[in-house]
């Protein structure tokens, strides 16, 4: 399991290192920002670019979160199966 982390760890280092293109806009957008900086306005540009990186990062979130979960679960649920099976022995110890 320390393996997985490293290599999730790893990959998340590798995607926030690797962020310089977040700021990237589609054709559609890219359109519309530049017909509205030619009317003069200027901020629509910085509220398209959050709303692409809020869209792109919500995903990966979640999938996150989901994952921590489960791991989380996970770990419970090992440390009583660990519970039970230390009862066990101690009861076949004792007969």
């Amino acid at each position: 399991m320390k393996k997985f982390a490293l290599v999730f760890v790893g990959m998340l280092a590798l995607l926030v290192l690797s962020s310089a293109d977040l700021w990237a806009q589609c054709a559609m957008c890219r359109g519309s920002v530049e017909s509205s900086m030619g009317n003069g306005r200027n901020n629509v540009g910085v509220g398209l670019n959050t709303g692409i990186v809020y869209l792109f990062v919500m995903p990966y979130l979640i999938v996150g979160v989901i994952g921590y979960l489960w791991y989380r679960n996970s770990k419970k649920n090992q440390q009583e199966r660990e519970f039970i099976n230390s009862r066990l022995r101690q009861a076949y110890q004792q007969n």
